[in-house]
């Protein structure tokens, strides 16, 4: 007689609870380093912080440029894995004190990181969970997205609407592979990152002038409209399949 255990047709063993406990522990992890890093730095990063403290700052960077950058990438990292609130901040003391295009790179590749820390922790969590018993309308998204992946990605990182922390978890949910998603995060997110920290490294002029930056500069004609168009182009293949399947 055949043994049941190994016989194809078996149903599979349900989770324990060391299978659970793996599975939601990155989470957990997740959400009690953003209550941990909320309560820790709520009031801490403002425009008023960066201001009182920019004599300090710049002094620690001179002591060690290296170390500084360094330092400023693993925050950058734990800001963006943790969602902690204030990382618009980070990214204007990043071009305060590096520079546009030396601050730029730093951040671009520290949040490419953290996002894919959160990416994975969500996927390990509840990702898998819900595509397994996706249905429906949401097992038609996740085919959609799967097929249309980087124009998914590169749209979705590139509107300056989206919130970056739905950006980073939503792909997680829907299918993304790993690769797609940090490469297109990378790229996706380079534009929006140069245009802050650009802000930032003016901000020596804001402080002399007692004035505040303009953070909504990314909403104003002449930089929204050319990132929207990028936009359009990365969606553009996913909308040629649509109306060719059609």
């Amino acid at each position: 007689m055949p043994d049941r255990s190994t016989s194809p047709s078996a149903a599979p063993a349900p989770e324990g609870a060391a299978d659970r406990l793996r599975r939601f522990a990155p989470l957990a992890l997740i959400a009690l380093g953003a209550a941990l890093g909320a309560w820790a730095f709520g009031d801490r990063l403002s425009f008023e912080a960066l201001e009182a403290n920019r004599a300090a700052l710049l002094d620690w960077r001179d002591a060690g440029p290296v170390r500084a950058a360094a330092i400023y990438m693993a925050v950058y990292v734990a800001m963006v894995a943790f969602s902690i609130p204030g990382a618009i901040w980070l990214t204007l003391a990043g071009g305060f004190l590096f520079g546009t295009w030396v601050a730029a790179g730093l951040i671009v590749v520290a949040a490419t990181v953290g996002a894919a820390l959160i990416f994975l922790a969500a996927r390990s969590g509840f990702g898998d969970l819900l595509r397994k018993r996706a249905e429906g309308w949401l097992a038609r998204l996740e085919r959609g997205v799967r097929d249309n992946e980087v124009s998914f990605m590169l749209t979705l990182r590139l509107v300056p609407a989206v919130p970056f922390f739905i950006a980073n978890l939503a792909p997680a949910f829907l299918g993304v592979r790993f690769r797609t998603y940090l490469w297109t995060t990378l790229v996706g997110i380079a534009p929006a990152t140069a245009i802050y920290a650009s802000v930032g490294a003016g901000l020596g002029e804001v402080f002399a002038r007692g004035e505040r930056p303009d953070l909504g500069v990314i909403f104003s004609p002449p930089v929204l409209l050319p990132l929207l168009g990028l936009a359009a182009l990365a969606a553009a293949p996913a909308l040629y399949k649509a109306v060719r399947g059609r």
